[in-house]
């Protein structure tokens, strides 16, 4: 009988640690492969995990509520297999030294830059063999083999064996940059250095599964591989896909305090402490590195935006826009990628690694959202490339989504600038902290009509304020002003638009 502990897979991009919600079987529990075992979320959204294996749950290692590291073991399964005849009973083997092999908590997806536990503990410790998909040289692997389905990782109780070398740090955008535009006219940038990715480069997949992952956001090293020889075949890449959908954050009736939920009440009944975690932790350091890593400056705008509104008014009543929500936020949606590609170096993000400055050559719009699990900041993908309709919908898309807690990592990610409307919420203006990656953000404040002097006379007109932040190792004070006011030009008159197509 082999038994198999099932380690916390890395679900998203750049998650180190995850809760865990709802534990979906128990011991003694017999399972199926893929059937959903446990519920856990991130710091970006609810997800169901799928038991690698068939077999009996002889032990759930963690308890509901737990929040714990990526390649941690959290269930134990005894699959029912039996292990290949070692030698004969008579005659005992003697104690065979420690094979090399590496160490650390048995995850299959251990982060670029992280690099495995060092576990310096003395007597038995856990270690991780590999799966049938990588080399090993571990006198354990006929055991793995064995086992009903490929496994990614399978912990066994063995002599401490020597630990393995942390893997090297990853630049934060990708690996440095050589100068050079990507084929798809994508960032300038060339791949880490050799050895940095060097996990991800043992996954065994043919060119259209590996396309296919990357269309769904999948991480290739995160699926559980079924093919002859371990090999990743296209059902995997779906399967896993499926899986990792989030889902909605669960919330009671008349529930008006859902940040309290997982909170304790002292005696006296008069506060309560609730750990920090998921998407109030995640967005918290964020915050922190990026306010006191980019130097931050703000520029301010007052500015009519009596024709946008008529444009918005005009358009809720155009035929190609029905069912589409149309609001201001879409012309300044629309002005800020226009502004874009008049000043492209507002464009960049800066690798600290590398000491270098990354120009992006596309546009991935970020609209900041706030949900009941906190403020969020999904992009429109190649926002560049789309017309006011599609844009229109992808944005009502994109924050339905986000309130409905199904905004998955993918949709976070590579963001290049940033809108946040503080306007809806009534608010004049701000200033904004960068979210992190990239060199500028713009709040929109909100629109009132007052006294305004048009045409030489006082007359009511509509009236926002716009305010710019940007980092000052990228953006220089003229590189900011002139975006900021191309930006304000556009919802001043909407067509100035047809200039700069």
């Amino acid at each position: 009988m082999s038994t198999q502990r099932f380690p916390l897979p890395d679900v998203g991009e750049g998650l180190t640690e995850a809760e865990i919600v709802e534990w979906r079987v128990k011991p003694g529990d017999t399972v199926a492969v893929n059937q959903v075992i446990v519920e856990i979320e991130t710091a970006k959204s609810l997800v169901e995990l799928p038991s690698p294996w068939a077999g009996t749950v002889t032990a759930l290692l963690v308890e509901e509520g737990d929040t714990v590291d990526v390649g941690t073991a959290i269930i134990e399964v005894s699959s029912g297999a039996v292990a290949p005849a070692a030698a004969p009973a008579a005659a005992p083997a003697p104690a065979a030294a420690p094979a090399p092999a590496a160490t650390g908590s048995g995850s299959g997806s251990v982060l670029v830059g992280y690099g495995t536990a060092d576990q310096s503990g003395a007597g038995r410790r856990r270690r991780r063999t590999a799966a049938p998909s990588e080399p090993t040289a571990s006198a354990a692997a006929p055991v793995a083999a064995a086992a009903p389905a490929p496994a990614p990782v399978v912990e066994r109780v063995e002599t401490t064996p020597p630990p393995a070398p942390a893997l090297p740090k990853a630049s934060a955008n990708g690996g440095p940059s050589s100068g050079r535009v990507a084929p798809d006219g994508g960032a300038i940038s060339v791949p880490a250095a050799p050895g940095s990715n060097a996990t991800f480069g043992r996954v065994l997949a043919k060119p259209p599964v590996r396309k296919l992952a990357k269309d769904l956001g999948v991480d290739l090293a995160s699926v559980l591989p079924t093919g002859p020889g371990g090999i990743v075949t296209r059902e995997d890449v779906v399967a896993q896909a499926e899986a990792a959908k989030p889902q909605a954050l669960a919330t009671y009736a008349d529930d008006d305090r859902p940040w309290l939920a997982s909170g304790s009440v002292s005696p006296d009944g008069r506060r309560t402490r609730v750990p920090v975690k998921s998407v109030r932790k995640r967005t918290a350091e964020a915050m922190v590195a990026s306010a006191f890593t980019a130097p931050h400056v703000t520029v301010f705008q007052t500015v009519d935006v009596t024709k946008t509104m008529r444009l918005v008014a005009s358009l809720k009543e155009d035929r190609e826009f029905a069912g589409v929500r149309v609001t201001p936020l879409l012309i300044a949606a629309k002005a800020v990628l226009m502004a874009v590609n008049r000043h492209p170096e507002i464009n960049a993000s800066w690798d600290e690694d590398a000491q270098e400055i990354v120009f992006k050559h596309y546009v991935n719009l970020g609209i900041a959202a706030a949900t009941p699990r906190g403020l969020v900041v999904p992009n429109v993908k190649d926002a560049h490339r789309l017309d006011l309709l599609h844009l229109a919908q992808a944005i009502a898309d994109l924050t339905a989504t986000a309130r409905a807690g199904r905004t998955t990592p993918a949709d976070m990610s590579d963001g290049t600038i940033t809108i946040t409307n503080v306007g809806v919420f009534g608010i004049d203006t701000g200033t904004p902290i960068l979210n992190p990656g990239e060199a500028g953000i713009l709040a929109f404040g909100a629109i009132r009509q007052q006294p305004w002097v048009h045409k030489g006379k006082i007359k009511p007109r509509w009236v926002t304020q716009l305010a710019l932040s940007f980092d000052h190792r990228l953006v220089d004070g003229e590189l900011g002003a002139r975006f900021l006011a191309d930006v304000a030009r556009v919802l001043a008159e909407p067509s100035r638009g047809l200039v700069w197509l």
